[in-house]
């Protein structure tokens, strides 16, 4: 094990053991209610972008930053903000349609909250998570085309990055297999949980998608010899 590694992994428990702390848990939960999209950026800037040193961890073997790490960081935040909203939107719509009978579910106990809470995350992961992803994709594009500096950043014509994304891997993985496999049940989960807790998993599955794609890019990488033979 690398020193990156343990201090990854240092960095990441000590913001875990802090909602394991009376007094900090109680900041947590007091902040996240008073200042929700503050608490978003934060949660899910952070996280994610932890996440992002992981992907290029496990990808190339290195803990190399990440081409434009601060506006990764930026960018990561504002959807933590999207997501504060998101989450409560999906949530109340969910539990709306339900009451007027638009979606099935048990009427009562462990049951209603479970089939609540797959309707939620089955809607918000097949309405919002597509258009999220492929905006990520598209962020992700003009930072890595302008080499994370706002002036290359501004110089980067659309149509450049269009071009650069892997739209079929995008259908064919990201949404297809990662959506359905992984996102509604974790999200299932996730909207069992109190509504302070909401956004902070879902920074902590930021995590997961960076090593999720990371290993996809590994098994997806051609051998050396096929990459010589087409040299």
């Amino acid at each position: 094990m690398r020193i990156g590694d343990v201090v990854w992994v240092v960095v990441l428990a000590g913001i875990s053991g802090c909602l394991l702390v009376p007094q900090t848990h109680e900041a947590f939960i007091a902040a996240t209610r008073a200042h929700p999209y503050l608490m978003g950026f934060a949660k899910v800037g952070v996280l994610a972008t932890m996440g992002e040193w992981l992907a290029r961890r496990i990808s190339g073997g290195t803990w190399a930053a990440p081409t434009g790490l601060g506006w990764r960081f930026f960018v990561w935040g504002l959807f933590g903000v999207a997501f504060a909203l998101v989450f409560d939107l999906f949530a109340a719509g969910t539990a709306a349609a339900i009451g007027k009978g638009l979606l099935p579910s048990f009427s009562e106990g462990f049951a209603a909250d479970l089939s609540r809470a797959f309707w939620t995350s089955a809607l918000m992961n097949l309405i919002f998570a597509p258009v999220f992803m492929a905006f990520h994709r598209v962020t992700d594009g003009y930072i890595d085309a302008g080499r994370g500096r706002l002036s290359g950043i501004a110089g980067v014509r659309l149509e450049s990055v269009m071009s650069r994304i892997d739209w079929t891997g995008f259908v064919s993985f990201v949404l297809l297999r990662t959506i359905p496999l992984f996102w509604i049940p974790a999200h299932t989960v996730t909207f069992l949980l109190p509504a302070e807790y909401r956004v902070l998993v879902a920074a902590y599955l930021s995590i997961a998608l960076g090593g999720i794609l990371a290993f996809a890019r590994l098994r997806q990488r051609p051998p050396e010899t096929v990459r010589g033979t087409n040299a």
